[in-house]
């Protein structure tokens, strides 16, 4: 938030209107570190993650009447540089202090409809632990759409705004299907590829959701007004900044995360500089997979998608089915197979069967069921061909070093996604339970 962006308390009234959150309320004092601190600020993110909430909030307290104390406080917590940031940083989130009233920002947001969900709340998606330390603080929601339910079943759909008609015609096709089947289409309300994908998924069976990134009064763009209103009426709109902030360029770049903690990424669309391929580059890191629409190879449009599926980095897309396929948990299709008393191709967990990775009719790469701890396991487990591979083709084929390899294989053994006989290593069947 800049000055002028909306209006500040009085500097002499904010230790009364924080006292609930320095005294411990984790609730009051993660709404005041989202208004206190953008979204890709890493030194809040560590100063919370470490202290907590409302410990942090004490901590900045004191750090503005003793600087050195509070730096002597951090030090055993971590290396001297990741100190010194948070104690420079302090006087930027000491500036928003005086308008940081957690009940004022419930009444804000009260105010124009919309209800305040923190990290310790039942609504908060279990999606965005895959972030840690970095998880917004809480979330500003428009629409009667519970956002952690939206979000267990989700895929995120994003790509240019200056689409093509083929673009949008793709993205609400998938759009349209995924919504058909039970998933819930989150993006990010701009022009071209978004838009289709909300009005898709509107005519669907299953919300849609709206990721801000201004305050949830300033339906943004203008021009989607009446979509963004109509998302809210079926599903929600959510911002991780408080009402009353405006969306900035570098607020985009952080809601990207957000979008990207879905089950699944799929990509519509991106030209080789191209906001979608931010979002895309966070679900890497999550170790979310992601998906890729191609278009012809003479499209600028299209030329970020066919980067990612060139190096790896998405699977090739052409209809929902095929992004479900990559989002829901290992095993799922079989499971479907089985109660729908199919026969044929074995169960999850039999070669052959329809719950193995990479063999037809499996899901190809988990997802909701089946997250993968680390980027590097995601990317081992990628590497394993379909009847197993040894360590050194995997290190190799996953770009890792023979270290790395084992040990991400190590952690996909604890989540019982690989397992070595023999000195080949074989994909398994994840437990969806």
């Amino acid at each position: 938030m800049t000055g002028g962006e909306r209006g500040s308390g009085s500097a002499s009234t904010h230790r009364d209107g924080l006292s609930d959150a320095l005294d411990g309320d984790e609730r009051a004092a993660l709404i005041v570190w989202a208004a206190l601190a953008e979204g890709a600020d890493e030194a809040a993110s560590w100063l919370v993650g470490e202290l907590g909430a409302s410990s942090a909030l004490v901590w900045l307290r004191d750090a503005a009447a003793d600087p050195v104390a509070a730096t002597i406080r951090l030090a055993p917590l971590a290396a001297p540089q990741t100190v010194d940031k948070a104690v420079a940083a302090a006087q930027r989130w000491l500036s928003r202090l005086p308008d940081a009233h957690p009940g004022r920002e419930v009444q804000r947001a009260g105010a124009v409809g919309a209800r305040v969900v923190t990290r310790v709340d039942h609504e908060w998606p279990p999606a965005f632990h895959v972030m840690g330390a970095r998880a917004p603080y809480a979330l500003w929601v428009r629409g009667g759409g519970d956002i952690n339910s939206l979000f267990r079943n989700s895929v995120a759909l994003v790509g240019s705004r200056a689409a093509t008609g083929y673009g949008e015609h793709i993205a609400a096709e998938i759009a349209g299907g995924l919504s058909d089947a039970g998933w819930c289409v989150i993006s990010g309300g701009a022009y071209g590829i978004d838009a289709a994908a909300h009005r898709a998924a509107l005519t669907g069976v299953t919300p849609t959701v709206a990721v801000m990134a201004g305050g949830v009064d300033r339906l943004y763009p203008a021009g989607h007004f009446d979509l963004l209103s109509a998302v809210m009426e079926k599903g929600a709109v959510m911002s991780e900044v408080p009402v009353g902030f405006a969306p900035h360029r570098s607020r985009f770049l952080a809601r990207n995360r957000l979008i990207a903690a879905a089950d699944a990424t799929c990509v519509v669309e991106a030209a080789a500089r191209s906001g979608a391929l931010n979002t895309v580059n966070h679900a890497l890191a999550f170790g979310r997979p992601v998906a890729a629409v191609p278009g012809p190879v003479t499209s600028a449009s299209s030329q970020g998608c066919h980067a990612l599926i060139r190096n790896g980095q998405a699977v090739l897309v052409a209809q929902a089915q095929h992004v479900i396929e990559l989002a829901e948990p290992i095993g799922a299709s079989a499971l479907r197979a089985d109660e729908r008393g199919e026969q044929g191709g074995g169960g999850a967990g039999h070669p052959g069967g329809a719950g193995i990775p990479g063999q037809p009719g499996g899901s190809g790469v988990p997802g909701r069921g089946a997250d993968f701890g680390t980027a590097s396991e995601r990317a081992a487990f990628d590497a394993i061909a379909p009847r197993g591979s040894r360590v050194e083709a995997i290190a190799k084929g996953a770009g890792l070093s023979i270290g790395e390899a084992l040990g991400a294989l190590m952690g996909l053994e604890l989540a019982g996604l690989a397992q070595a006989k023999e000195g080949v290593w074989r994909r398994t069947a994840a437990k969806t339970s």
